[in-house]
């Protein structure tokens, strides 16, 4: 096992299960406002750029078999840390040691060679991530198995569609389970089969102790995924821990600027319903109905009549795979109340005479206040964690409370 020390006077890792070691990384970016600027700059030595950070005074410790989520806002720096972890960047201050093999799976097949055949750049991708010759000839059964291009895989890479480019590319980088794996948004790629095989291989690596690092904007695969999440903001690091803590920090840093930027528009009444797709073969989301809305013809979200919330649930599943069923509700403008899976729960669909699948909720009395309410439905495989569809945020409804109380929810209680 190999320590790769980067940055001036980095001190060797003493903890036996400690992987990655952060202290005051930064990265800068020099901007001139001309290409003539940066010349004359380099000529006269006369500093003439405008400084901009990408990334400033970042510390952590990851220990062998944590998995961290990056958080944060477009811009906040999460790619350029990656970058930097993976070695593509080289940091402007601060010190980053690692130890073992680290694998990023940032851009993929941006290393590919158009001209040569997917094969051949099984080989020259392999080189290029440190797997000799004679590994990958071992390595290569494996890896053609894994990406399933079949004959296409003699055919130069130029000639592939962006799916199958990335089927290659994630097959080769992860044919070698690391010591640290980097992800960069990149949990799943290509269709449905491919994306469930890429969320089991990934979960095998957690399994058997790699260190994960996993950047994404899902909050539910860091919540499901990650034993901490580390928060950037502008560059810096907001928050450092507890997945949960971290989570509910960002989510009320993300509402309250959509406050600042003004209330959205509530939707009118007749909302467009997704329509599957029109592959027979894909799980998706068939229908979801909600029993007793009623559209007065105002222009509003249809009024649920009565005080039981029941939402059935259709899906078309894979195979013979029993699929998991995700339920949201929202307030219109922002605010969640609660989310719910079947998998969760310790439910499953029930699996109907035409192959499909259902289930039916019912919240009985519904402890809701009165206001504009937004579901969402979701479809997961039979392990919870790859997303086959989801309709996020398709159905508005209005709910009346017959007692004028302020609030948001009626919490069970109980006076003495």
């Amino acid at each position: 096992m190999s320590c790769e020390r980067l940055g001036h006077n980095t001190p060797l890792m003493t903890a036996t299960d400690t992987v990655l070691q952060v202290e005051s990384l930064g990265k800068e970016y020099k901007l001139y406002p001309s290409p003539r600027a940066r010349l004359k700059a380099l000529v006269t030595g006369r500093a003439t750029h405008r400084s901009h950070w990408a990334l400033r005074d970042v510390s952590f410790t990851l220990r062998r078999g944590q998995c961290i989520g990056v958080i944060g806002d477009n811009g906040a720096g999460k790619s350029t840390l990656l970058k930097l972890l993976a070695g593509t960047l080289q940091p402007s201050t601060g010190q980053l040691s690692r130890i073992g093999r680290v694998t990023a799976i940032l851009e993929l097949g941006a290393g590919f060679h158009p001209d040569f055949s997917g094969r051949d750049n099984l080989y020259f991708g392999g080189s290029l991530i440190g797997i000799a010759r004679e590994e990958m000839a071992r390595l290569e059964p494996s890896i053609i198995e894994f990406c399933e291009l079949g004959e296409a895989l003699d055919r130069p890479v130029k000639t592939y569609s962006s799916g199958m480019t990335v089927r290659l590319a994630f097959a080769l980088v992860t044919a070698v389970q690391p010591d640290v794996l980097i992800i960069d948004e990149a949990l799943a790629v290509g269709d449905q089969h491919f994306q469930k095989k890429c969320v089991e291989r990934i979960t095998a690596f957690r399994e058997n102790g790699c260190t994960i690092l996993f950047c994404s904007h899902s909050p539910y695969h860091v919540r499901h995924l990650c034993d901490a999440a580390l928060w950037l903001d502008g560059g810096r690091v907001q928050q450092f821990g507890e997945t949960e803590a971290v989570l509910a920090a960002y989510d009320l840093h993300t509402r309250e600027a959509e406050a600042a930027a003004g209330p959205p528009e509530l939707p009118l009444a007749a909302a467009p319903v997704p329509v599957p797709p029109a592959d027979a073969g894909s799980a998706c989301i068939v229908a979801v109905d909600v029993a007793h809305l009623h559209d007065e013809g105002d222009g509003q979200p249809p009024l649920l009549q009565g005080q039981d919330l029941v939402v059935t649930l259709t899906v078309r599943g894979r195979g013979e795979e029993r699929p998991h069923i995700g339920f949201m509700i929202e307030q219109s403008r922002g605010v969640g109340i609660t989310s719910l899976a079947t998998h969760e729960d310790g439910a499953a669909p029930v699996r109907l005479p035409d192959g499909t699948w259902r289930s039916v909720l019912t919240f009985p009395d519904l402890p809701l206040h009165s206001g504009s309410y937004v579901i969402s439905a979701f479809l997961f495989d039979e392990t919870g964690l790859a997303v086959y569809d989801q309709w996020f945020q398709f159905r508005h409804f209005r709910f009346i409370y017959p007692k004028p109380l302020p609030g948001l929810v009626r919490l069970a209680h109980r006076w003495e």
